[in-house]
């Protein structure tokens, strides 16, 4: 049973950790979840009510942070609320419509659509779609740092 737990566990802080780059895995959520799942192979008594406070806040501040440093990039660069809709829209069905690269183009080309629709030029849209790709690396490098502080955590708790 040891064996399996960890393994869940491992898997799930691989999961979500993917999850920082491929939007569509559960992410930050599934980090949670193998908090859960120490807990029911082995025990939850290292994991105190601190833990879960400091582990909450942090996952609240990853899906505030995600959506405001996205939007932010695309603000930055004049983008209006209808660019922001098209990067949030291209990030969630670019990699479907194009594995592997659709990471990327999604949010750009959604971006850039979305400003022509509020009725800027193409040259604008082009600076808008730039942002909305600087808020996306933006807000998975901050993704990033704060999943692995969750796990760095987690191993701290654990082991006192």
């Amino acid at each position: 049973m040891t064996i399996l737990g960890w393994t869940l566990i491992i898997a799930l802080f691989a999961v979500g950790l993917a999850g920082a780059v491929y939007p569509i895995l559960p992410g930050a959520l599934a980090i949670y979840l193998a908090f859960f799942v120490y807990g029911w192979f082995f025990s939850f008594e290292p994991l105190t009510v601190w833990f879960w406070i400091v582990q909450t806040l942090i996952v609240v501040v990853l899906f505030v942070a995600d959506y405001v440093v996205g939007a932010w990039g695309v603000k930055k660069f004049g983008g209006s609320r209808a660019s922001v809709i098209g990067s949030t829209i291209g990030l969630i069905a670019g990699p479907f419509v194009i594995p592997g690269f659709g990471l990327l183009i999604g949010p750009f080309v959604g971006a850039f659509v979305g400003e022509l629709i509020a009725g800027s030029k193409a040259d604008k849209a082009f600076k808008v779609s730039l942002g909305s790709l600087l808020g996306l690396f933006s807000s998975t490098v901050v993704k990033i740092i704060l999943q692995i502080a969750m796990v760095i955590l987690f191993f701290i708790w654990i082991g006192r």
